[in-house]
């Protein structure tokens, strides 16, 4: 027996051991081959959600207005457009709605009764694209043996049936279970609303709940994560990266949203508050932090960027260029600038301006162990590791946060690391590497190399340089700009499009690239799609701090079995005013790319994964037809 022969052999006497009789494969070829011809899944994207959970809450609730359409499709001839409302936004927040109507006194045992069955007749409608086993994989566990017994009723063709359909809910009814189901059947719809959520980067930094928004995302069954530069930031916070301990605290105080570290994480700033009040005592007390903080950032950042040359951040070593007799700095371009104040407190000897002080170094210390202490820290950076990557490939289409590293020829940048060169997606899968180490093996280059995908020119993540010492210290905002990488333009080349997607290994044709990371200014008339539709830039805007920038709320991508559509949201609802006046989201959909004809399961990776596995059943029944191996 050959070498290829006994390796083929040793699968399927594996597999024999877990599919040990032909009516067991008979099974699942049967069971496999039929979901090939169902719909392809929905696909949901977003980015650059910067915290803002109300708004998130509000489109993975309403499943960015996809559960409207299916009410309006189902209940359209029979229901006013306020009772279409209202009854969304009891699928929206079940719980809530409900407390809502029984202390209006609107609720009773019929009304439990005409939205169960309104719930079960929607569940119907949306169930059709799924196999069994996977409906039972949607259904909260509580209640799927009831549930499952609704949803194979038929009461519309014959009365027997009729008569067992109305006893079931009449019974969950009468014994106190109207709400209780109610809840279970607006998650089920939910979940099927949306087979596939793809959050294309920066969960943190601007709003002020990243952790409410990853516990919501933590109970959907299919996630997956590219990380964004915020991200990577508190990732290595998280491990335990002293810079970026010290940017993280500045981020949030620069944007005034402490309460996710000291309530949500339970880290505790007032350490750094009282040092930074006797230092800088004239300064607003958050201020004088945020300075004290940047302060030990700076010199944190400076000792990383020595100790890693290959990062080639030196332009960023700035602290040894001042003068501080004649305040002034001088840039790495060679430019002398004048800075705001020349008062820096916390450097004892400008000849050895990275030391941080004894008192800096016991802040940073009580700092890192507040980080590697936080439990719902740990577990949500863990998830972000689990579900999360650099880039991910989907049923075609690559996904990314920021950029592919290029030249301004259109070429991919070649970018030398220890000695060894690297470029395009080999690049990538690099800096993913490093970023694991971080995690598994928390060495002090896997830690530093966190930072430098937060703030590094050659980052993936990233992208540009960043100019934070300028912007601290400089009032001269000619300092300020930050050059970025050639990719944010030549990605409205739809050449280079084709170029990266097929680097990557997808179609150049049918393919598209789907990022964040750069605002869209939509009242300036810009457009998220670049090179002819071949790329989409989804950062809409989420966070209200760039509302102002986009002039909207945020995009979410829909990606269903007829093809890519495209919500702009202009007004996303709060809860209280979905609650008191059933308002909705506001969005404007356009479709992006309509296809001739719907996708099947055939048509995805997970087809592809299928297909694969039923030429090895086919395989093992025949090994058994044969009797190569013996059927148990």
């Amino acid at each position: 027996m050959t070498t290829a022969a006994a390796a083929e052999d040793k699968v399927l006497r594996l597999m024999a051991e877990k599919y040990p009789t032909k009516e067991i494969v008979y099974e699942k070829i049967i069971y496999l081959k039929s979901q090939l011809i169902l719909p392809k899944g929905t696909e949901h994207f977003m980015s650059d959600l910067h915290g803002a959970y109300d708004s998130f809450f509000h489109i993975l609730n309403n499943c960015s207005g996809v559960i409207k359409e299916k009410v309006d499709y189902c209940f359209e001839t029979r229901m006013t457009v306020e009772e279409r409302a209202e009854f969304c936004t009891l699928i929206y927040y079940p719980r809530e709605k409900m407390e809502q109507l029984t202390a209006e006194g609107k609720t009773s045992a019929l009304w439990y009764q005409q939205n169960l069955a309104n719930l079960l007749e929607l569940t119907k409608l949306m169930s059709w694209k799924f196999p069994a086993s996977k409906m039972r994989n949607y259904i909260p566990k509580r209640y799927e043996s009831v549930i499952v017994e609704l949803l194979s009723t038929r009461p519309e063709h014959d009365e027997a049936q009729l008569s067992y359909y109305r006893q079931l809910i009449e019974t969950i009814v009468e014994i106190g279970g109207g709400a209780d189901y109610i809840e279970a059947f607006s998650t089920l719809v939910k979940r099927l609303s949306v087979e596939r959520i793809h959050i294309v980067g920066d969960f943190y930094d601007r709003g002020d709940r990243p952790d409410g928004i990853l516990d919501l995302l933590m109970e959907h069954p299919s996630v997956d994560i590219q990380w964004g530069n915020h991200d990577v930031l508190w990732m290595g916070a998280a491990l335990g990266s002293e810079v970026c301990i010290a940017a993280v605290i500045r981020n949030s105080l620069r944007y005034r949203n402490t309460d996710v570290l000291e309530r949500g994480y339970g880290i505790s700033l007032r350490p750094l508050t009282t040092f930074a009040s006797r230092i800088y005592p004239d300064e607003n007390p958050i201020k004088a932090a945020e300075r004290a903080v940047t302060m030990m950032m700076f010199k944190l950042e400076g000792a990383l960027i020595r100790r890693n040359p290959d990062f080639q951040m030196e332009d960023r070593l700035l602290l040894d260029k001042i003068d501080f007799d004649l305040s002034c700095v001088t840039l790495g371009s060679g430019r002398r600038v004048e800075l705001e104040s020349a008062y820096f407190p916390t450097i004892d000897d400008p000849a050895d301006c990275w030391a941080l002080t004894e008192d800096e170094e016991n802040i940073i210390a009580d700092l890192r162990s507040y980080f590697l202490e936080s439990k719902a820290l740990q577990r949500h950076v863990d998830y972000l590791y689990e579900r999360g990557s650099i880039y991910t490939c989907y049923n075609g289409n690559l996904l990314f946060h920021a950029c592919v590293p290029m030249e301004e020829s259109g070429e991919f940048r070649t970018i030398t690391y220890k000695g060894q060169a690297y470029r395009g997606r080999a690049w990538m899968d690099f800096c993913e590497e490093k970023a694991r180490e971080g995690w598994n093996e928390h060495t002090q280059e896997g830690l530093d190399f966190m930072y430098f995908l937060w703030c590094g020119y050659n980052s993936p993540v990233s992208g540009r340089s960043f100019t934070t010492f300028e912007r601290s210290f400089i009032s001269d905002e000619s300092t300020w700009k930050e050059p970025s990488d050639p990719y944010f333009r030549l990605v409205n080349d739809e050449a280079v499009c084709e170029k990266i997607l097929e680097e990557f290994g997808l179609d150049p044709k049918r393919g598209h690239i789907i990022n964040g990371h750069v605002p869209v200014k939509v009242q300036k008339g810009e457009s998220p799609l670049r090179g002819s539709g071949r790329a989409l830039i989804i950062d809409g805007g989420f966070a209200a701090p760039f509302r102002a920038k986009t002039g909207i709320s945020g995009y979410t991508l829909i990606y269903n079995s007829r093809g890519l559509r495209l919500l702009q949201h202009q007004r996303v609802a709060s809860v209280r005013d979905a609650l008191r006046e059933n308002r909705d989201i506001e969005s404007v959909s356009q479709t992006v790319e309509l296809q001739a004809r719907h996708s099947l399961v055939r048509d995805t990776d997970r087809g592809a994964a299928i297909e694969s596995k039923i030429a090895d059943l086919h395989a093992l029944l025949r090994a058994y037809q044969t009797g190569h191996i013996k059927p148990q």
